[in-house]
């Protein structure tokens, strides 16, 4: 593997997954992989758990890490050809590529939506400008238009607690003041569609989300008749991607955060999210705190999904 930008990019998951559980159970079996190797970290954009955990699974390997901030610790970066630079941008992202690329032996890239252009958002625009110009092998921290080791971490989560083979696993919106991107749920939906999962994705009318990461899950827009009988509770919330809408945020309906009485039409299920939530918009905080959220489980296990990429990254060296 040299770039990473996609969950699918993994083939067999049950084999990816074996692959992550050797890593969480033998930390630091590859230090020599990744000594006096430097991972390049950028961030166009705010992090917790990306950071910490990306640095700490190539801590793990042996690695050296440079963490940039774009917004706070660099020149501001003007990313499109043809713009005369007469603006608060003195260093075009051409030139800052290539000596980035000189300084490590691997790019992890976070840039997330502007929702300015679905087009633009949805084509990659910075990301694929690292794996062009850099010169080195690049990974996605979460952009545009997915997040694959969230993705990765959740599914390991799954397999470490699901029950029984073939759990139902539901992907819920959940209202939000603010627009998000749909990089978590487009990955989350591509992910699970890689699984023998049984997998339903609720959510009100005019949140559909692209067509080629949702694939063969069931649509159902009544979120109790979603919830009953599930075993995994994934709530997320986007804004709009239908190209009349993009970016905006549809409705704030409370009545979708996901509550008690909601979960007790589940299977005892669990509770998931990716991290940073809004209590009592996105979920109650009864139900985050309660036995069966396994949020924390999950957040760690970003540790392992990291590590795993990472290390297959430097095998290719």
């Amino acid at each position: 593997m040299r770039h990473f930008t996609s969950i699918t990019q993994l083939g067999d998951i049950k084999q990816a997954v074996e692959k992550a559980l050797y890593v969480k159970a033998n930390p630091f079996a590859d230090q020599e992989l990744g000594r006096n190797r430097t991972l390049l970290m950028i961030f166009f954009n705010s992090s917790l758990r990306t950071r910490l955990s990306t640095q700490k699974a190539a801590m793990n390997l042996g690695m050296n890490v440079i963490v940039l901030d774009v917004n706070q610790g660099a020149w501001k970066l003007e990313t499109e050809r043809g713009v005369i630079m007469d603006g608060d941008k003195p260093e075009h992202l051409l030139e800052a590529i290539p000596v980035m690329g000189s300084y490590c032996d691997m790019i992890g890239v976070r840039s997330f939506a502007r929702f300015e252009n679905r087009n633009d958002d949805y084509t990659e625009l910075i990301l694929n400008q690292f794996i062009q110009y850099s010169g080195k092998p690049v990974f996605s921290m979460e952009t545009a238009t997915v997040h694959p080791l969230q993705t990765f971490a959740d599914i390991i989560t799954i397999e470490e607690f699901k029950k029984k083979e073939r759990p139902k696993v539901v992907m819920t919106w959940a209202p939000h003041p603010k627009s998000l991107p749909q990089a978590v749920p487009n990955s989350f939906a591509e992910g699970i569609n890689m699984t023998d999962y049984e997998f339903v994705i609720t959510h009100p009318h005019g949140y559909e989300l692209d067509p080629k990461f949702t694939g063969n899950a069931t649509i159902e827009y009544d979120q109790d008749k979603a919830f009953e009988g599930a075993d995994f509770i994934y709530a997320k919330n986007w804004s709009a991607y239908e190209a009349e809408n993009y970016g905006k945020v549809l409705s704030m309906d409370r009545s979708w955060t996901v509550d008690a009485r909601k979960m007790a039409l589940t299977n005892n299920a669990y509770f998931m999210h990716c991290l940073p939530v809004r209590r009592n918009m996105i979920v109650t905080d009864d139900v985050i705190e309660s036995p069966q959220s396994i949020v924390i489980q999950e957040a760690a296990n970003r540790v392992v999904s990291a590590q795993t990429i990472i290390k297959e990254i430097l095998l290719g060296l």
